[in-house]
């Protein structure tokens, strides 16, 4: 697509048609009044390039300072003669040009303001379809707005791993526990009829030794290993709530109008 930025390239350039014959040099660029882009050009053919004859830029292209055009030789020669010389196109000039390449009226004009149209006559594009929405070639006389939405999924990632690992650690255990032992107790009785008996059993007046033997509990320690529990992992799914924030993009339709015809000026 030819730019702005193509008019220097594009002044005095030689043009060559489909085939790559020679058509001529380049002499004047038309301008869109409304975008600025380059819409037309003018060829300097005939003997000794005395004429000047009006071509397309919508689909040409330049490289290496030569502009080629969709167009054959013989066609380009023969297009109508306009006034070149005017420094602008009116809209029926324009008009009589667009219909001789077969190009849809105002193709060129991006800006929203088309030509006039004859009456009777389907307006289309340079594709040979009805309208004129830049945003597709096969659009009628609506223009589609789109915009962009948000479709937020999810997706199951690995977000960490959870394992059981079992070793032994010592700690001090204190319990209380009862021990019972025996102590000497003296009794004394006196001497009754009943025990009178054996209280004069033996010498009267002797030596005499008597021994009991004593006994007392100690605590015992001993160590029993025994199952306490079970322990094993369980996955549980949590569902929580997390904000997600993106930036989307959204067309935006404005009307414009213009009370005097887009006219097409040179430069």
């Amino acid at each position: 697509m030819i730019t702005q930025r193509d008019i220097t390239t594009l002044m005095g350039s030689t043009a060559v048609d489909a085939d790559g014959d020679k058509l001529g040099k380049v002499g004047q660029v038309y301008l869109d009044d409304q975008t600025g882009n380059p819409e037309w050009a003018t060829l300097s053919t005939g003997l000794f390039g005395t004429h000047e004859t009006f071509v397309p830029l919508a689909d040409a292209s330049i490289a290496d300072g030569t502009l080629r055009v969709p167009y054959q030789k013989a066609e380009v020669k023969d297009a109508p003669r306009v006034g070149a010389d005017q420094g602008h196109l009116s809209p029926e000039e324009e008009e009589e040009l667009y219909r001789y390449y077969g190009i849809g009226a105002g193709v060129g004009d991006q800006s929203g303001t088309a030509n006039s149209t004859p009456t009777g006559r389907t307006d289309t594009n340079r594709h040979g379809t009805a309208g004129h929405d830049t945003s597709g070639p096969t659009t009628d006389n609506a223009m589609t707005r789109s915009e962009e939405q948000l479709r937020v999924g999810t997706q199951t990632v690995e977000a960490g791993r959870a394992r059981l690992r079992k070793y032994v650690v010592t700690e001090n255990v204190t319990t209380t526990v009862p021990l019972s032992h025996e102590e000497v107790r003296i009794e004394r009785e006196p001497i009754t009829d009943a025990n009178i008996g054996n209280a004069l059993d033996g010498p009267a007046i002797s030596e005499e030794e008597h021994e009991i033997v004593l006994h007392a509990e100690r605590a015992v320690v001993t160590k029993e290993a025994v199952p306490v529990e079970r322990v094993r992992l369980d996955v549980a799914t949590v569902t929580e709530q997390q904000t997600v924030t993106d930036t989307v993009r959204k067309e935006r339709i404005e009307a414009d109008t213009d009370d005097v015809p887009a006219r097409k000026r040179k430069r």
